[in-house]
């Protein structure tokens, strides 16, 4: 139980730490964690970042959409990661995202909960929408429109 608080108290931390400030080396995340009190090594920073879904993007550690998400409670910060959207057939849409960034904006998706989402599946760059009709569809296409700007 001990080591599980832990781990909470530490995850916390790299959220805090990669929201606050760039950075781009994971000796340099070890060193900010030592500095805050955790006991950690690269080698448990780095089960972190890959369990916690962190990415490196532009040269610096980028927290998931799914983090930033639950952090600032609404999508804008999503936006980031969308690079496009169209139709591939009356009830399947594909969103296109910046590379590695997929699983994580599909996961955003899926806990949102959404009504007119069947479901989605995403690969390293691309996430396949899937909703019951054309109808749910314009309404999942006009929704991504709205928060994602893209056509």
């Amino acid at each position: 139980m001990f080591i599980e608080s832990q781990q909470v108290d530490r995850r916390s931390a790299i959220v805090r730490i990669l929201r606050d400030r760039a950075v781009r080396k994971q000796e340099d995340l070890v060193r900010l964690l030592k500095e805050e009190g955790h006991e950690v090594n690269q080698s448990s920073v780095s089960r972190d970042l890959r369990d916690m879904g962190v990415i490196k993007a532009s040269g610096r550690y980028v927290l998931p959409p799914t983090e930033v998400v639950r952090a600032n409670g609404d999508f804008g910060m999503l936006a980031q990661f969308v690079r496009g959207l169209k139709r591939a057939g009356p009830s399947l849409t594909v969103l296109k995202t910046t590379i590695g960034a997929a699983q994580s904006v599909a996961v955003a998706i899926d806990k949102a909960d959404w009504p007119e989402v069947a479901g989605t599946i995403s690969g390293d760059d691309t996430i396949f929408i899937a909703t019951a009709n054309s109808r749910a569809q314009e309404e999942l296409l006009g929704r991504l429109q709205a928060l994602f700007g893209v056509l």
